[in-house]
């Protein structure tokens, strides 16, 4: 806790009593001592510090401590953090590495008990959160909600698991954050009749209005591939305290350059009152979950921010409970080594683990994934099989690659599926950042460059690599903290990372994020075709399908 006394003069932004006045703000020993009307016409403005209220940590690829210094620079003050993915990994242990490491800078990280680990009973995870694990997390204070309930059809059938988390979290007054993308009309009520309280993952205008009419919250997300922002900006305006906003996932590259204040920022160009839309940035995500973040009141922590305007919200200075953080564009907070934690067992495989065998003069139809940009959802196609020397191939000239998933944690066959729309002319992209259980996906042209991908993965315990046979490129970006964070600033890591993207990018990948769609063709329980570590996946109809039909 800052000890220092200190008096700034700006405009002061007070956001719920809608109003923006020069005034004088006095801090002392880490808490708002005062705020008095100035005579004086200061030239920059004071408000309270943006949250976002919905982000993984772990898929920045950084540790807590790494993202808070990064973050801090475009004024978040903190976060609503689901440790849902190294969850996955390492089970409660994960979510104690968070909180430990959360713990040694001057941010405001507020997590989650993990809710759906495993997310699904048809992937292999490195771990299991029991309902017992989760209601002894949520007994701990630095817990503050239950994370949010992915298994959507659990709830709407009567599971009993899912319904214990739901009741921990309603015993204990925390919150519990909701899931169920696509969502609608009765069903969607269902849902949040049984006490989920909010949803990101809403991407069309109707469906937010459906689970706003229930009771429900929305987070507004806009991540590094998942984009929701355009189809769902105008509930600002017209959901005031009941809309927040989010990254969900953010990489390292694009958190250099901003957060929740680029959000801000693009609201109020598009014309929704700039008081609506810092409700959403400031307040709401404080209100919801209780958060103990200053609001730039007398009495509260002095959590605030200082911007040149209300329209380009250029962030000039962060201040958490009265700390300077950030400094124009300078970050306050010190970069120290984070510990190493892991589960990894590496398994290399050869192309021979990854051949689909026909029978001889076969005629097949190939079910195919259609990845979608900016989408987590995905579509089902169906195309010829093309079949040469007896095995299914990629056709890389239609922009049908070849998928796979091999387990992290024990030695077994990988999965194999088809998809479109990477469009990589050669070479193989892999990582194990697959949501959720974290395996090895990878996708490529050519099984030798696939099979070198996910080795190069392997081989470092957990990363991110592209390979090129024909250009004799291989690159890898370790992630040697549960195979998904890396141990750098966020200088380093996304350097390292943007030039992995810039590679595939080159090899003819029109996604936006290429590396963040490829994490999501795992996650099952967003339709609608997928694949896991043990197969071809229908989350539609929550059941393993077949990759090859007559």
């Amino acid at each position: 806790m800052a000890t220092n006394t200190f008096s700034l003069a700006a405009h002061v932004v007070d956001i719920l009593n809608r109003r923006t006045f020069a005034g004088e703000v006095r801090v002392e020993n880490g808490r708002i001592a005062s705020i008095r009307p100035s005579s004086v016409s200061p030239s920059t403005y004071l408000l309270p510090g943006f949250i976002d209220a919905h982000v993984h940590i772990e898929s920045s690829m950084l540790v807590p401590s790494a993202f808070a210094r990064a973050a801090v620079v475009h004024g978040t003050v903190g976060t609503v953090s689901d440790p849902h993915e190294i969850g996955n990994v390492l089970g409660v242990a994960g979510v104690h590495y968070m909180l430990e490491n959360a713990a040694g800078v001057p941010f405001k990280f507020f997590f989650g008990a993990p809710s759906c680990v495993p997310a699904t009973t048809f992937e292999t995870a490195g771990a299991e959160i029991s309902v017992a694990e989760v209601a002894g997390l949520l007994d701990d204070p630095r817990i503050l909600y239950l994370s949010e309930m992915m298994n959507f059809p659990g709830i709407l059938h009567g599971d009993a698991a899912c319904l214990a988390k739901v009741k921990a979290a309603h015993d204990r007054r925390k919150p519990v954050d909701g899931h169920a993308p696509g969502l609608r009309g009765a069903e969607a009520a269902r849902y949040i009749a049984a006490g989920i309280t909010t949803d990101h993952e809403c991407f069309t205008k109707e469906e937010a209005i459906d689970k706003l009419r229930a009771g429900c919250k929305i987070s507004i997300r806009e991540g590094s591939a998942a984009r929701n922002f355009d189809a769902l900006y105008t509930l600002l305006g017209e959901f005031p305290g009941y809309v927040m906003l989010c990254s969900d996932d953010k990489h390292p590259d694009e958190l250099l350059i901003g957060h929740i204040n680029l959000l801000v920022r693009r609201a109020i160009e598009r014309g929704i009152d700039p008081y609506d839309v810092l409700r959403a940035a400031c307040v709401t995500p404080v209100e919801h979950y209780r958060l103990p973040v200053g609001q730039l009141r007398v009495g509260d922590p002095a959590d605030f921010i200082e911007v040149d305007s209300l329209t380009a919200f250029n962030v000039l200075r962060t201040w958490i409970d009265g700390q300077l953080v950030a400094d124009r564009g300078k970050s306050m907070i010190a970069q120290t080594p984070p510990s190493l934690v892991n589960h990894f067992t590496t398994s290399n495989i050869s192309p021979a683990d990854i051949t689909v065998s026909v029978p001889p003069d076969s005629t097949l139809t190939l079910q195919v994934i259609e990845a979608l940009d900016g989408q987590l959802i995905t579509n089902r196609l169906e195309f010829p099989a093309q079949v040469v020397n007896e095995a299914v191939h990629a056709q890389p000239e239609l922009d049908i690659l070849k998928l796979i998933v091999a387990n992290r944690y024990f030695p077994a066959p990988p999965a194999i599926a088809f998809i479109k729309n990477f469009g990589l002319r050669c070479g193989a992209m892999a990582s194990s950042v697959a949501h959720d259980s974290h395996n090895v996906i990878a996708v490529g042209t050519n099984d030798e460059d696939l099979t070198r991908a996910v080795n190069l993965v392997m081989e470092a315990s957990g990363g991110l690599s592209a390979v090129c046979g024909a250009e004799h490129v291989a690159e890898v970006l370790p992630l040697p903290i549960a195979g998904l964070m890396a141990t750098g600033t966020c200088e380093e890591v996304g350097q390292a990372y943007g030039k992995l993207d810039r590679l595939v990018k080159s090899w003819g990948s029109p996604l936006r994020a290429p590396y963040m769609t490829l994490s999501f063709m795992a996650l099952l329980v967003i339709p609608a075709l997928k694949l896991s570590d043990l197969g071809l996946f229908d989350g539609t109809h929550f059941e393993f399908t077949d990759l090859l039909r007559e």
